[in-house]
């Protein structure tokens, strides 16, 4: 038992600093899985770890696939864990983030969510 348990701890601690290596999403505006009554100007995600613009890119699609975003997704200069992207006019529906982001480490990660506009 003593051995099971001092394996277990050995796995969870070296996992830890390789779990934190990437650049994972920790939150996003408008917030994932939300419906928001007015349409958002920008889509803005915060992730764990600082991005390299250069290699990081964020699209937003409506229901038919369409982009809806300006196509200039770009780090914060003032806080270079966040990643935003401008959004035309939408209209009400489902609009779908797609997001790909290398961290100053070297790791990449990507993701995708859903918000909806309108009731």
């Amino acid at each position: 038992m003593r051995y099971a348990t001092a394996l277990l701890t050995l796995v969870l601690c070296t996992a830890s600093p390789a779990l934190r290596a990437h650049a994972m999403l920790d939150h996003a505006d408008p917030r994932v899985g939300a419906s928001v009554a007015a349409p958002p100007r920008e889509v803005s995600l915060w992730f764990t770890q600082k991005l390299e613009g250069s290699f990081s890119r964020m699209e937003v699609r409506d229901a038919t696939g369409t982009r809806v975003d300006d196509g200039a997704a770009r780090v914060d200069p003032a806080n270079p864990a966040v990643l935003r992207v401008a959004l035309k006019a939408l209209p009400p529906g489902t609009y779908k983030v797609n997001w790909r982001v290398l961290s100053v480490d070297t790791h990449t990660t990507e993701g995708h969510f859903s918000f909806r506009v309108g009731q």
